[in-house]
């Protein structure tokens, strides 16, 4: 069997365990495994995070300022755009295909041992496995600081059996009601969970009674506190080409003259948050403060796929935006972005949905922004009916701007015609409304999973 379909035979096997969309609220499965490897979560420093939106591109800018100030790191997030390997990365890159493997094949025979004493409980699932393959592929880099994304909410999330060092809370809404509830304060709850006893708290702004449960958390486990708006925050935003520029306050000082070639408001907040968790971190304060040039560069270099990333423009083609945005938040957030940092004469919307989620809430928050939609879906089981989503859209926009096309390449040709019937410069497409969707339309735009 060659590397790649050594590499693709394990991921089927991953497949073929309980969904990483499925939560069930208990530890002790991943426990057992962190245990039976050696507790490898125990042999770095971690900065966690949590949050509804924004975790992934945080997360790699995170990576950014540690790798350029001269650290070794690992970074576990999820889901992936293309191709597994995404999320577990050395030396801010993905792994290779058969050092995936060779991670799997190392935890193997633990997972076995686990899922034999289990009883009548579950067995492993998927995102546990894959946290377990990650956690011991730092372990044998080794890495000098891990940077681990939550899958799920939090208290329960596999990736908690790692005490941070730096936990992170980006903005809390409402996502994953399934599991993590409507309400906004239970669902703070569960993010509050990832801070730990001695940890310091990198808080993002947020709702005043998220705000009050996640104070009241660090307050119980005698967490340091880190509050955007107080501590540290964006002093400064003008928006550049290809990007921002920023001038921001962290813990340790002020940096100016910083480009970031992501476009957002949002973005710019991130930015500020992963600043100050890279501070804490290393312990850089007012005495003794992170050198500019080095946070300059990091964040120059910081790249964050389907997320209002440019696959396509030219003098004779609309310009194809990719945002992964899934929910009412993250619409918000991209349509805001939409209308601030580029000047569209028509954009159509080419939007795949997954089932559970709030679409309807997706298109209200996208319908100001969008000239038409195209309406498609994706090929993961839980997509969304094209015909019933599309029904759902003409209730928003209005029949007359909603087209229907099961086919996402088609669905995208489509939406390109739309935009060109208006003429001139200034048309576009943005493709939205699911990771999935905006995966494999970075694949059909020929891009290199990174």
């Amino acid at each position: 069997m060659t590397g790649y379909a050594e590499f693709l035979a394990v991921d089927a096997a991953l497949d073929r365990r309980w969904p990483e969309s499925v939560m069930e609220p208990s530890l002790e499965r991943m426990q057992a495994l962190c245990d039976a490897l050696g507790d490898p979560q125990r042999g770095y420093p971690v900065v966690h995070l949590t949050g509804t939106n924004g975790k992934t591109s945080t997360s790699r800018m995170v990576d950014a300022l540690l790798t350029e100030i001269g650290l070794r790191t690992g970074r576990y997030t999820s889901p992936h755009l293309q191709r597994a390997t995404e999320r577990i990365n050395l030396d801010n890159r993905p792994i290779t295909p058969e050092r995936y493997v060779a991670a799997y094949r190392e935890v193997e025979p633990l997972v076995e041992l686990v899922d034999a004493k289990r009883g009548e409980a579950p067995a492993l699932s998927k995102f546990e496995v894959l946290t377990g393959m990650a956690f011991a592929a730092f372990s044998d880099a080794p890495v000098e600081a891990a940077v681990i994304e939550v899958g799920l909410g939090g208290r329960w999330d596999a990736t908690n059996v790692a005490d941070a060092h730096v936990a992170v809370v980006l903005p809390v809404g409402l996502d994953h009601a399934e599991y993590l509830g409507d309400d906004i304060t239970d669902i703070a709850c569960e993010k509050a969970g990832i801070i730990k006893e001695g940890s310091v708290a990198v808080l993002a702004a947020q709702d005043r009674k998220v705000a009050e449960i996640l104070l009241a958390r660090c307050a119980e486990v005698d967490a340091q506190v880190a509050r955007e708006g107080a501590e540290f925050g964006v002093v400064s935003r003008e928006i550049a080409v290809g990007g921002q520029r920023l001038e921001l306050q962290g813990l340790s000082g002020r940096y100016d003259e910083i480009f970031l070639p992501l476009h957002g408001e949002h973005q710019a907040s991130n930015a500020a948050v992963a600043l100050a968790a890279a501070e804490a971190l290393v312990g850089a304060g007012t005495a003794q403060a992170l050198d500019p040039d080095a946070v300059r560069a990091a964040f120059a270099s910081v790249r964050s796929p389907g997320r209002l990333e440019p696959v396509e423009g030219g003098p004779d083609r609309p310009t194809v935006l990719l945002d992964a945005a899934h929910n009412p938040a993250g619409a918000t957030a991209l349509a805001a972005a939409l209308g601030t940092e580029f000047r569209f004469t028509r954009l159509v919307g080419v939007i795949g949905v997954l089932e559970g989620k709030d679409a309807r809430g997706i298109l209200e928050a996208l319908q100001p922004a969008l000239h038409e939609v195209v309406v498609t879906t994706n090929s993961s089981p839980r997509a969304m009916d094209p015909d019933a989503l599309g029904a759902l859209a003409a209730e928003v926009f209005g029949s007359e701007r909603v087209s229907v096309e099961p086919s996402l390449a088609e669905a995208v040709e489509q939406a390109r015609e739309i935009a060109e019937e208006a003429g001139g410069s200034g048309v576009g497409v943005v493709v939205t409304g699911s990771v999935v969707t905006v995966g494999e339309a970075r694949a059909l735009f020929g891009k290199e999973p990174e």
